[in-house]
């Protein structure tokens, strides 16, 4: 399944005019799931983050949980850029960043707090130099989540040297020091913002973060897999809640 971001209605901001481009895939077909893991292992490995393999993937079984959603970016057809969605809840409570920072987010979830947690953000080496807005079209998914999913809070593991990038552009603060992530070998923090107060002061300064509820169903939605009724069961509970 697939959604082109030309729905979006006067987007503005950093990549607004690579919307008409630009397609967002569910990586559904094992060619498309492939494709992204070995995009992942040849981002990672141009970052020092992952040792060299023999089958030049990055893969775990987040991959395949009903709570998570893998989408590949796509410019003109080709696969630029990549990101993995896990809505938590306090039913759903895996993720990378769960399993990571229980004592700070399990307790949240207690509460009964959403969470969005975007990982596995990573864009093709060659590609990200040519097209710079490849960050803002990326990350654009995650808002769409906290958006669909009512998200109290939006999550990102992210190395010390982008945080700033994070601070600046997406608000968000610092909520754990770095740790290590399984698989990899540098050590991520875990970053967050409060999705209802900063949503209206982070869609006004990039209007391209906006979105259609068009769009975002079009996005969370799955088909052929039997997980679609669980998937559809999140969507719904999200939106009643």
């Amino acid at each position: 399944m697939q959604s082109s971001a030309r729905s979006v209605i006067s987007a503005a901001g950093p990549g607004a005019d690579l919307l008409t481009d630009v397609d967002y895939r569910l990586a559904e077909t094992h060619e498309e799931k492939e494709e992204i893991y070995n995009l992942r292992y040849r981002a990672y490995l141009r970052e020092g983050a992952v040792k060299e393999s023999a089958d030049g993937r990055v893969t775990d079984r987040y991959d395949d949980l009903p709570n998570s959603w893998t989408f590949g970016v796509y410019l003109q057809g080709e696969l630029c850029s990549s990101v993995r969605i896990s809505l938590l809840t306090a039913e759903w409570r895996e993720s990378t960043s769960t399993d990571v920072f229980p004592d700070v987010l399990l307790p949240r979830l207690d509460r009964g707090e959403v969470m969005i947690d975007p990982t596995r953000f990573v864009a093709d080496p060659d590609k990200a130099r040519r097209v710079p807005e490849l960050p803002y079209l990326t990350l654009r998914i995650a808002y769409m989540a906290c958006e669909q999913f009512k998200a109290d809070l939006g999550l990102a593991i992210v190395r010390a040297e982008h945080q700033a990038f994070y601070r600046r552009v997406f608000l968000h603060a610092t909520i754990a020091e770095p740790r290590l992530v399984p698989g990899l070998t540098k050590p991520f923090g875990l970053m967050a913002a409060d999705f209802p107060s900063f949503r209206k002061r982070v869609f006004e300064r990039y209007p391209v973060m906006r979105s259609t509820a068009f769009e975002r169903r079009m996005l969370f939605g799955r088909r052929g897999e039997r997980q679609v009724a669980q998937r559809r069961m999140l969507v719904a509970d999200a939106a009643h809640a």
